[in-house]
């Protein structure tokens, strides 16, 4: 066994503006060249955990300290944070909040201008670690022109050009399409490979981090270690769920099949169980499950015809754009980074006009409606919540809206408080917004759109950073406004929450519409998987593995036992 790099004894941690402590106890050996996730609820402690490791605690965030810390053979209490960033490269979920110059080189290079390295070096250092990467072919660009895998590969280039040996990843997946989640995993895995460098990775979406292999799961609730273990260890202990924490869906079809989940059957990974003891199972459980139900259609409230949009006359961003939303819908846009789904949302609002093709609200032609018109009908909750935000208290931000419309107070207060519970915020309502996480801020827009409830709710990432029981609340919330006849349109990534959730994909890809079909036709759709960089369902994969005779409908009945087992359990 490699010597510990990071090791915490009897630690623990205390906000000076909380009453308890965050870290409780903390007893966690890392050991050098290790692959390690952090995971847990929204309020767990992990990104406390991952401040103290790279320095933020204590110099950015003070509070009470006990215990000790000792990061490559240091007491972390002697080191400057200056010191440990020699140790630790952190990667941020907000990449946009990571840049500091103007271009991709200049940004990489950043690390180096600090330690006046001679700059001939710079260059050779710099064009090695972007080739390492992949982002030698956007040294003068600018990080606003990248797409979001590309922000990250340059977060990622930053770091590793001051050779740490501990690279920190907090929520890495949390604004990736699939594909590019799935390539960010394989980069990361490569460079533990080729350098030796120690990973720990911070993230929710537990079966995206397994697509490359995994040395250990720590799971962490109320600000303790629960569990510390692999990760076939951690999926047949049933904790996860118990924690907030998703498991793979194949996990789950393995359940519903009646097949217990073990250590030795090691379910981390599909490609390593022994088919022929679960195949049967399988097999029995697809031909029991009914058939899937066809929900029938309604009236169209938003339609686009032709539409067409180019930000410059080199950059068509849509191209002939045609469908139908009809009333009541949840429906999800899926694509890669930079396919347009976003400009599609603000065409809808008007903060865009589109240059050809007709978009219609209730049969209306939104081509004379003013952006505050559209607003009474439509709601956007942006990918970004810092893009939202413009007041300083929390209960006061998802207010505004009802402020502006000239609400009564008490109508207010009330709308905001319920709004406030469903989002798992009630308890921060009086916090100030700079003090919340990333997750948080999105949860503060969300609310804000939702206490306005639009007749159409159009979000953009609406579950990027959330835990799992904070993103069933929220999903859950939009079902009920759903029920109630209202429209939703998710730009998502989630594979996980299209299948879950919605009745229909409509994918993106290089501007044009390639395909309009239930998710599971999407998920199971090479055709589409491919130039959408989206990633083939592991319902699916399991379905083929097992021999299922068809894949396909596997995974549609999936959808539709599972929809029927969490409405069972809500009931």
């Amino acid at each position: 066994m490699q010597k510990p790099i990071i090791e915490f004894t009897n630690f623990n941690f205390q906000y000076r503006a909380q009453s308890n402590p965050t870290l409780i106890d903390i007893n966690l050996i890392i050991h050098s060249g290790e692959k390690i996730i952090i995971a847990g609820p929204s309020g767990s402690g992990k990104s406390t955990l991952g401040y103290c490791i790279n320095g933020l605690i204590p110099h950015y965030y003070k509070g009470n300290i006990s215990g000790s810390l000792w990061i490559e053979g240091q007491n972390s209490e002697n080191l400057k944070i200056f010191d440990i960033s020699k140790y630790v490269g952190t990667v941020l979920q907000d990449s946009d909040g990571q840049f500091v110059a103007q271009t991709v080189g200049e940004d990489i290079a950043f690390a180096l201008e600090n330690d006046a390295i001679d700059q001939k070096e710079m260059i050779s250092r710099v064009e090695k670690t972007s080739r390492l990467v992949d982002i030698n072919s956007h040294l003068g660009s600018t990080p606003r022109e990248l797409s979001g895998g590309q922000k990250q590969r340059v977060s990622l280039a930053g770091v590793l050009i001051d050779r740490v040996n501990i690279l920190l990843f907090d929520e890495p997946l949390a604004n990736l399409d699939p594909a590019t989640g799935r390539y960010a995993m394989e980069l990361i895995d490569d460079l533990a490979k080729n350098t030796g460098s120690t990973v720990i990775i911070i993230e929710h979406r537990l079966e995206d981090v397994l697509w490359r292999p995994m040395d250990r799961i720590v799971l962490m609730g109320e600000g303790k270690i629960i569990a510390d273990t692999t990760p076939d260890k951690i999926l047949a202990s049933g904790l996860l769920g118990t924690y907030g924490i998703r498991e793979p869906l194949y996990v789950t079809a393995l359940k519903y099949a009646g097949i217990k989940i073990t250590e030795q059957m090691h379910p981390s990974s599909i490609s390593l169980m022994n088919m022929d003891t679960i195949k049967k199972p399988l097999q029995h459980w697809f031909e029991q499950t009914a058939e899937t139900k066809i929900l029938p259609q309604s009236n169209a409230v938003l339609s686009f015809s032709d539409v067409c949009f180019s930000y410059s006359a080199d950059r068509v961003v849509l191209e002939n754009i045609n469908f139908n939303i009809c009333e009541g819908e949840m429906t999800a846009i899926v694509g890669k980074n930079g396919a347009g789904k976003s400009t599609l949302c603000k065409l809808i609002c008007g903060f865009e006009k589109p240059e050809k093709g007709t978009i219609e609200l209730f049969g209306r032609d939104m081509v004379h409606t003013s952006i505050r018109e559209r607003a009474d009908f439509a709601g956007l909750v942006m990918q970004n919540p810092n893009q939202m935000i413009s007041q300083v208290l929390i209960r006061d931000e998802v207010g505004l809206g009802l402020k502006l419309r000239d609400v009564p107070q008490n109508e207010i207060s009330e709308r905001v408080e319920a709004t406030l519970r469903v989002c798992g915020l009630y308890s921060y309502r009086n916090w100030p917004i700079s003090a919340l996480s990333y997750g948080q801020k999105k949860r503060v827009t969300i609310a804000s759109i939702l206490v306005l409830e639009p007749q159409i709710i159009l979000l953009d990432e609406p579950t990027a950073g959330q835990d799992l029981r904070h993103y069933t609340e929220i999903m859950e919330f939009l079902q009920t406004l759903q029920k109630r006849g209202k429209t939703i349109l998710l730009i998502t990534h989630d594979m996980h929450l299209i299948l879950e959730y919605t009745q229909r994909a409509i994918v993106i890809a290089d501007g044009k519409l390639i395909c309009d079909n239930h998710p599971a036709k999407v998920l199971t759709d090479d055709s589409v998987i491919k130039p959408a960089n989206l990633k083939e369902t592991s319902l699916f994969s399991l379905a083929k593995s097992a021999a299922i005779t068809d894949p396909f409908e596997f995974v549609k009945k999936f959808i539709s036992f599972d929809r029927e087992a969490r409405q069972s359990c809500q009931q």
